[in-house]
């Protein structure tokens, strides 16, 4: 993990951000972070909080009021489809994110949309399912993976798209405790920008450098995690503790 004393560059910079909900419902309200190059951040809140809100906002798949800027360039309806291509987002549930009739099919899909050659989209493909231990089922229909082989074949399904920035919702959800220690230390030990939606606070220390805690719609609290989480009244009161 980087040293939130030595943090690189700014990747991400959100700056009063609002979102409502189409029945005109507020899920956030007010947010601005600023998320650095190689960074593993942890965006952590009970239920409800604007964490999954979040992570759509900064990929840019809901209308907000303020500002989501990317290596420096703001996030609009006309810059977003070239943003995105630098994104990758992985769903809390991998069910929404599998849908092709084999694994090899899956993760090949969004290399297919960036209009990359055969050559290229076979090899980014074979790195991925490679990554995340899942090369020799690359021919199975997801539906017939694990619960925690379908987690690693959702985060295939970014890997292969060479991100600069991994967004991730809930990744460790009803995984058992072996896989949930494997995805963790899998986590740490990429080198890129990590965005990680999480209620799970054992998670949080052991993966990022920072983390903002979100309750609400509101900002509650940032700063380094293990600073941040020893605040034990701040976690009661936001149900977290």
């Amino acid at each position: 993990m980087a040293d939130p004393q030595h943090l690189g560059e700014i990747e991400i910079q959100v700056v009063d951000l609002s979102c409502h909900y189409h029945d005109g419902t507020e899920a956030l309200r007010g947010i601005s972070l600023e998320i650095h190059q190689s960074e593993a951040f942890a965006l952590i809140g009970p239920n409800g909080a604007g964490k999954s809100t979040l992570l759509l906002c900064l990929a840019g798949l809901l209308e907000i009021s303020g500002q989501v800027l990317i290596g420096g360039r703001a996030m609009t309806p006309r810059s977003a489809h070239e943003l995105r291509k630098g994104l990758a987002l992985v769903f809390q549930d991998p069910d929404d994110q599998l849908f092709m009739p084999t694994l090899e099919e899956d993760v090949a899909f969004g290399p297919i949309n960036l209009g990359l050659n055969r050559e290229e989209i076979a090899a980014r493909v074979r790195k991925a399912l490679e990554q995340v231990h899942l090369w020799d089922k690359r021919q199975k229909a997801p539906h017939h993976l694990s619960y925690g082989e379908k987690r690693r074949a959702a985060l295939a399904t970014g890997l292969a798209m060479q991100p600069r920035i991994l967004l991730l919702d809930e990744p460790t959800s009803n995984l058992d405790p072996a896989t949930r220690r494997e995805l963790m230390d899998y986590l740490k030990s990429l080198n890129l920008t990590r965005i990680i939606a999480t209620h799970d606070l054992d998670l949080a220390v052991a993966v990022s450098d920072r983390c903002a805690v979100l309750s609400a719609g509101s900002l509650i609290a940032v700063g380094p995690t293990k600073e941040v989480l020893a605040d034990t009244q701040m976690l009661k009161n936001h149900r977290l503790a």
